[in-house]
């Protein structure tokens, strides 16, 4: 912890005892899920996609029968509208899946290590870096929402890059 009292919350500070290895091996942790919650929306993305282009097929076949074409209208229907993304799935099927076989088992895995390996303490590699990186008693570098700069640091005494 640094000198100063503008520190990272409870809840982000590293418990004791806990190592270095640890909060980067956790950081790694939250990464990684948090790059499997970006698949995840683009997979809800796929879905909501594949099910907007079956939808506008239903006005395809449509302009297709007005514009004489009921051969193709019909082929469009039948071999096209409604049809699996992947054998015996619609993509809510294909979202489901992924859902309860990779994405559930992972976000439950990562809680459980943060909660026995850092008391539960989230994103404690982060909250470090955050502390390395900011400067304290700038205004724009507060620690925590609830933190003010002290007064008198000579922020304000200083132009909108720091210099004084």
């Amino acid at each position: 912890m640094t000198g100063h009292d503008d520190g990272p919350d409870r809840a982000h500070r590293r418990p004791e005892g806990v190592s270095d290895e640890t909060v980067e091996a956790l950081g790694s942790l939250s990464k990684a899920l948090e790059t499997t919650e970006r698949a995840r929306g683009h997979l809800y993305s796929f879905h909501q996609l594949t099910g907007t282009a079956d939808l506008e097929l239903d006005r395809a076949v449509a302009l297709l029968h007005k514009a004489g074409h009921p051969d193709w209208a019909e082929t469009v229907r039948t071999q096209v509208l409604g049809r699996n993304v992947i054998p015996g799935h619609w993509t809510f099927q294909v979202v489901e899946a992924y859902d309860a076989t990779y994405y559930q088992p992972f976000k439950e895995i990562e809680q459980a290590a943060v909660e026995e390996l850092a008391e539960g303490r989230d994103h404690l590699y982060e909250a470090e870096m955050k502390e390395a990186r900011r400067t304290v008693g700038h205004p724009d570098h507060a620690a925590r929402p609830d933190t003010t700069p002290e007064t008198g640091t000579g922020a304000e005494e200083r132009d909108r890059f720091g210099r004084e």
